[in-house]
């Protein structure tokens, strides 16, 4: 009867070792299904994170775009304005020159022009200007 119950505890001891075996397994599985139920979460956040990130990028190119858009617009009505005050100046010297009441000077210049009479460099003087007065 030794052998017999020696057989017994030895299956006894194999059944709860391999039921201990078992239940290991059973919680690592359920440990791995976890990590990868958080894996699937974290992913879903950083798509978002990063849907977000393309977002701002596109907001940020657009403005970048529109303030681009209007600096040159500037540009180009400095350029316009440029050339509009040329074309007064041109006709202001042509009315001038057609003006049978205006001197004008060799380069087309009014004689009694205040700039025309002023040494180079000099400038000239503001008679509103209370410093200027004497």
């Amino acid at each position: 009867m030794d052998t017999a119950l020696i057989v017994i505890i030895v299956i006894a001891v194999l059944v709860v070792v391999m039921l201990a075996v078992l239940a290991a397994r059973r919680r690592a599985d359920l440990k791995q299904e976890e990590a990868r139920y958080q894996a699937v979460e974290t992913r879903d956040l950083a798509d978002v994170a990063a849907a977000d990130a393309d977002m701002l990028v596109a907001e940020a190119d657009e403005r970048a775009a529109r303030a681009e858009r209007e600096r040159l617009a500037a540009k180009q009505q400095r350029l316009d304005a440029e050339r509009q005050r040329s074309e007064a100046g041109a006709l202001h010297a042509r009315a001038d020159e057609i003006d049978p009441d205006v001197d004008t000077d060799a380069d087309g210049r009014r004689d009694s022009d205040p700039d025309a009479n002023t040494d180079a460099g000099a400038q000239p003087v503001d008679e509103t200007d209370p410093r200027n007065r004497t």
